[in-house]
């Protein structure tokens, strides 16, 4: 393999190593497919494809010093080339490098703080794979969990010295967990559940809604003990 050398010691500096690489192996998979695939001769020794920090890629042997200098990437991608269909051999190869970059990224992240890997990976997972991009399945970005911080899809914040509120749900207790968000309807509007948007649930009936249309925003979400929804403030009126 020829080296091309990248230290990165940020996350700023690792990420970008990671994307750069990333942006080399995504190009031999898709712009460059036909050389890559030709160079991947079954024929040939053990091949190994490489995405190096100036967005380049390379299929090559892998390196001869043990251990490597960095983590090595999958070795013999070329012996099944031939032994299946063009695209699920590229997808194949397209998993394979996703495994390597993550390897490469946290290789370097060692030394980097728990915050900071975690940092590190979440830049990491807005970007989709090499796998999502070869074969072309949608990028879905994460929903949030129970521990995404305050008003989170509508649940009140735990207060900060620990004491629980009574009254209001947690994320972390009777809604839906984070598989079944997808399926969430607004209660008002009947729109579908996105994680970009800022919810909030009602303690009575335990539907949600969209902040915008019950007219509720984070901030005044985090004073309300126990959030009522304007059906359920309607039903109490009138029992009154």
């Amino acid at each position: 393999m020829s080296s091309i050398s990248s230290n990165p010691k940020t996350v700023e500096e690792i990420f970008k190593d990671y994307s750069s690489r990333r942006s080399g192996i995504v190009r031999a998979l898709t712009h460059d497919v036909d050389e890559f695939y030709n160079l991947c001769d079954p024929e040939k020794e053990n091949l190994c494809l490489y995405g190096h920090p100036n967005e380049t890629w390379e299929v090559n042997l892998p390196a001869e010093e043990v251990p490597p200098e960095l983590p090595e990437p999958a070795l013999g991608i070329n012996f099944a080339r031939d032994g299946m269909n063009r695209r699920d051999w590229l997808s194949l190869v397209a998993v394979h490098s996703d495994c390597w970059l993550l390897s490469v990224a946290f290789f370097f992240g060692t030394r980097l703080n728990q915050n900071e890997r975690k940092r590190l990976f979440s830049m990491i997972n807005e970007l989709p794979t090499a796998f999502e991009i070869v074969a072309e399945r949608k990028h879905v970005k994460e929903k949030p969990t129970a521990d995404s911080g305050s008003k989170s899809r509508g649940s009140t914040k735990k207060s900060s010295d620990s004491q629980a509120k009574s009254t209001p749900k947690l994320a972390d207790e009777s809604y839906p967990e984070e598989e079944e968000h997808g399926e969430t309807l607004c209660g008002s509007c009947g729109g579908n559940y996105s994680a970009d948007e800022f919810w909030i649930g009602c303690d009575i009936c335990e539907r949600w809604f969209h902040g915008k249309c019950v007219k509720i925003t984070p901030a005044k979400a985090e004073s309300i003990k126990q959030y009522k929804c304007p059906s359920c403030s309607l039903k109490r009126s009138r029992v009154q």
